[in-house]
C-alpha cells in the first residue's frame, strides 16, 4: 500500500570562492587553534555540480513534492526560481537573527525545523548528495517513519578532532535522556531481528562493551530522512546545547550536529530499522585514494548505488578531480532539469 504523505527535500550550500563572503567570513574567524573550530577551506568549496543535484532528484525521485534550497543569499547562475518544485531559503529567512551570520553547518541544520512550509516528513542532503538510480519513498520511510540503520559504533575521540568531538558530545546528550538497557529492552524488535543479522550482533556486543551506556551511533553520510516535529521535540529537550550549537560561528569541538536528530528519532522509538549498506556509498575523496577515482567515476557512471556522497576530504588536485567527477555525473544526468534556465 503506497503510503499518502508529502517528502520535501532540503538542501544547504555555499559558494566558497565569492570574494564578498570571504570578506564577511574573515571578519569573524578567529585564531583556529585556540578555540578548536573547523574552518577549512574544503568545507566551503564548490565541485560546480549542484545542478546534478537537482537533477538526480527530478530524474531518480520525482515524488517528492519540494525542493528547498538553503544559502546565505547567494544563488547559482543556473537557478531557475521560476521552477514549482523550487523552494529558495535565505539563512536570514527561518534562522534566528542572533545566530547570524553563520559560517558553520551547524546552525543551518539544527534550525530546519522553522523554514516556513516544510513538510513533517523531508530528506536533508547536503550539496555533495546525489542520486544515481531510482530512489523511491519507500526507501526513506516506511508506516510514516523514517527508515534509519539503528547500529551502536563507537567512534574514536581526539582533542583535535572536531567532527569527532560532536559526535561525542551528541551522545552524551541521549545518554541523559535514554537509559540504554531500558530503551534496547523497549524496542527489542527494532534494535535486533533475524532479517537483520549484523546489526543484531553488532547491537549485542555493544551491550556488553558499552554496559555503562550509549557509546555512540553509526551514521551513514548519505540522504536522511527526518521528521519536523522531532527536531521540535529536541529543542524542547536540547534548547541550551542547541542554542549554544548555534550561536558559534565555525564548526567547534563543542557543538552538536544534526546527527542528535536521528539519534533522537532511534532511542524514543520513532523510526523503522533500514538495512546496513543498502542505501548507497561514501566516495571519500583526498589525495590518499586518488587512485580509486576512476573506480569511483566508474561506479557512477554505472549507476551501481541508488544515492552516493562525494566527500571532499581536502583534495589537492582539485580542478582535475572536479572534472572528471563532473564528466562522470554528466554521463548519466546530461540534460537539465526544470530546476535550470
Amino acid at each position: 500500500m503506497k503510503e499518502e504523505f508529502d517528502v520535501d527535500i532540503v538542501i544547504p550550500w555555499v559558494d566558497g570562492s565569492d570574494k564578498k563572503w570571504q570578506e564577511e567570513k574573515n571578519k569573524y574567524l578567529p585564531d583556529e587553534k585556540k578555540i578548536n573550530i573547523d574552518a577549512a577551506a574544503n568545507r566551503y568549496r564548490d565541485w560546480d555540480n549542484l545542478q546534478y543535484v537537482f537533477r538526480s532528484i527530478e530524474k531518480f525521485a520525482p515524488w517528492v513534492r519540494k525542493v528547498f534550497l538553503i544559502t546565505c543569499g547567494q544563488k547559482p547562475k543556473w537557478l531557475n526560481e521560476k521552477c514549482d518544485k523550487l523552494m529558495f531559503v535565505e539563512h536570514k529567512d527561518y534562522i534566528p537573527k542572533e545566530y547570524l551570520p553563520t559560517f558553520s553547518a551547524n546552525p543551518i541544520e539544527l534550525n530546519l525545523h522553522r523554514i516556513e512550509g516544510l513538510s513533517e516528513h523531508f530528506v536533508y542532503m547536503n550539496d555533495d548528495f546525489f542520486f544515481t538510480n531510482n530512489v523511491l519513498k519507500e526507501d526513506f520511510f516506511k508506516n510514516g517513519l523514517p527508515k534509519i540503520v539503528a547500529i551502536e559504533k563507537a567512534n574514536s575521540v581526539g582533542k583535535d578532532m572536531v567532527f569527532e568531538n560532536i559526535l561525542a558530545n551528541n551522545i552524551r546528550l541521549i545518554g541523559k535522556v535514554f537509559n540504554k538497557k531500558d530503551t534496547k529492552k523497549k524496542l527489542k524488535k527494532k534494535f535486533y531481528g533475524i532479517c537483520r543479522f549484523k546489526e543484531s550482533i553488532t547491537n549485542k556486543i555493544f551491550d556488553f562493551v558499552g554496559k555503562d551506556g550509549w557509546v555512540g551511533f553509526y551514521y551513514d553520510h548519505l540522504p536522511a530522512p527526518i521528521l519536523k516535529s522531532s527536531i521540535e521535540q529536541c529543542w524542547r529537550i536540547f534548547s541550551e546545547k542547541l542554542d549554544a550549537t548555534s550561536k558559534n560561528k565555525f564548526r567547534s569541538i563543542y557543538d552538536v550536529n544534526q546527527y542528535l536528530f536521528t539519534e533522537f528519532m532511534i532511542c524514543s522509538g520513532n523510526f523503522e530499522p533500514a538495512k546496513y549498506g543498502q542505501k548507497g556509498r561514501l566516495l571519500n575523496i583526498d589525495d590518499e585514494n586518488y587512485v580509486q577515482l576512476e573506480g569511483f567515476c566508474e561506479e557512477i557512471k554505472n549507476q551501481k548505488y541508488k544515492m552516493i556522497c562525494i566527500n571532499d576530504d581536502k583534495v589537492l588536485n582539485f580542478e582535475e578531480t572536479k572534472n572528471k567527477i563532473n564528466q562522470a555525473l554528466d554521463s548519466i544526468l546530461p540534460e537539465k532539469s526544470s530546476f535550470e534556465l
